[in-house]
């Protein structure tokens, strides 16, 4: 009869802990407008977590178990956003396929471009990365290309400083 018992607390506290609720906080996530907002959360939803976002503070709180939390940050990321995690072991860690190289060009995808202050961030994180000279993003657009003599990583790890991401094409 221990014995049961005993295998029968076992299996709770298993499946207690594997259904544990997992939080993560992202910060400078860039939620400049309704469009963005709508795009976190569909991303997070998608992947069977829930996200509660902060516009103001550029911030998303995303809440489920672990599995569905890893998968809304990668969610998050493929619908081109970024955010820095309070959670060194729950993160947004892709790099989007950029070398740690020196280029004339790099073709881009995966953004969440939906208005003005999108296109803002992208002009932003040319301006921060030395080298890059333009870029062609536009609201709405798929893809979008860079130009100039600059370091690629060095040039997504500027987007992901203004809370976008992308994917080289």
């Amino acid at each position: 009869m221990k014995t049961l018992l005993l295998s029968l607390l076992t299996i709770t506290a298993a499946t207690f802990s594997i259904h544990a609720e997992t939080k993560v906080t992202l910060s400078g996530v860039h939620l400049c407008c309704k469009g963005c907002v709508n795009g976190v959360s569909k991303a997070v939803k998608k992947a069977g977590a829930s996200a509660t976002c902060d516009a103001n503070a550029g911030s998303v709180v995303i809440t489920g178990d672990q599995a569905s939390v890893k998968k809304a940050l990668t969610g998050m990321s493929k619908a081109g956003y970024y955010g820095k995690s309070d959670n060194k072991d729950l993160a947004i860690d892709c790099q989007g396929g950029a070398k740690d190289e020196k280029v004339k060009s790099l073709t881009l995808g995966g953004s969440h471009l939906c208005c003005g202050k999108c296109i803002k961030a992208v002009a932003k994180a040319v301006n921060e990365t030395d080298g890059a000279s333009a870029h062609t993003a536009k609201k709405g657009s798929k893809t979008f290309k860079v130009t100039g003599d600059f370091n690629a990583a060095a040039f997504i790890n500027a987007l992901h400083a203004n809370g976008l991401h992308a994917f080289v094409k």
